[in-house]
């Protein structure tokens, strides 16, 4: 038993397992006689329900927010070279899976026997922004230690709400062309400005195809992790749909179960009724067997009593 296997059992069950667990696995320690371990294991502390929901999506779902860790290295790329329009559709495309792994990981704990709140979810979605737009919370989330949900301001893992708003680049200018002289100085010196105008103007060609070429690249990247994303939150719909149609059949066979159970029981208190007043019945049968009994022997005593006392036949 190492301190890493024991975090990895730890961040894994229900908040209101962990300290009972923890302190079992302190108790073990100590039973091995190591007193460091049993005193790190003591020090890992409680996750929230937001920490410990993100902490099983990434233990089922880890291509999944591998995948999403990358996708927003691409988009920190992408959104210095795109248009407004092309970002607007790619934060769709973000948005979408974001809601996607959110109701996954809500999924994920009520198979768990946990059902979270909807202020819950809102932090394991801000957990999950955070890690697309903050390489360091991409690598924490990964970690499946998480102790509390992050959130991302835009300069970095904060404890307010994220704001990852992207805008274009400003529009690079032209470099200004070099004036001419009012007056000749001399075809020496013309002929050098003639050609450091005609250099600037290379370069300047030169850089406005270069980048023309770049964002054409990120243009067509972005297409395909557009599509990509869209693909991914199309996956976990099905998964969510599924999931929801099993639970449906399960409420309903709950349901039918219930209604059983409903039937049994009033068939059973009715029996219970019934034998009640056979019961019933029985000691009053018995009662007059016995009063009949009686009254039969009283009735034979008295008969031999006047069979006695007659007088004998001549």
């Amino acid at each position: 038993m190492d301190l890493e296997d024991v975090a990895g059992e730890l961040y894994a069950v229900p908040p209101e397992e962990f300290i009972a667990l923890r302190k079992a696995r302190q108790d073990d320690a100590r039973a091995d006689g190591d007193r460091p371990l049993a005193k790190a294991i003591g020090e890992l502390p409680k996750p929230s329900t937001a920490a410990w929901a993100c902490n099983v999506l990434v233990q089922a779902h880890r291509a999944e927010i591998e995948s999403l860790v990358e996708l927003g290295g691409l988009l920190r790329e992408a959104q210095e070279s795109l248009a407004g329009d092309q970002l607007r559709a790619l934060n769709r495309q973000r948005s979408q899976l974001l809601n996607a792994l959110t109701r996954q990981a809500g999924a994920l704990a009520r198979e768990r026997g946990h059902r979270i709140s909807s202020s819950v979810e809102a932090q394991v979605e801000d957990t999950l922004r955070a890690a697309m737009a903050d390489p360091e919370a991409g690598e924490a989330l990964l970690s499946g230690r998480l102790t509390a949900p992050m959130s991302y301001s835009g300069l970095g893992t904060t404890g307010s709400r994220p704001d990852l708003r992207l805008v274009p680049p400003p529009r690079a200018t032209r470099p200004d062309r070099p004036e001419r002289p009012a007056t000749a100085v001399g075809a020496d010196a013309a002929e050098r400005r003639r050609q450091r105008e005609e250099e600037a103007r290379r370069a300047a060609e030169e850089k406005r195809l270069r980048e023309l070429a770049e964002a054409r690249q990120a243009v067509e990247e972005a297409t395909t992790v557009a599509a990509e994303t869209r693909a991914a939150a199309e996956e976990e719909q099905f998964r969510v749909d599924d999931l929801d149609a099993r639970r449906s059949e399960l409420q309903a066979r709950v349901t039918e179960l219930a209604d059983e159970l409903a039937r049994v029981e009033r068939a059973a208190a009715e029996a219970t009724d019934e034998l009640r007043t056979a019961e019933r019945h029985r000691r009053t049968a018995e009662r007059q067997a016995t009063e009949a009994a009686a009254a039969r022997d009283r009735a034979v005593e008295h008969l031999h009593a006047l069979e006695d006392d007659a007088p004998p036949a001549r």
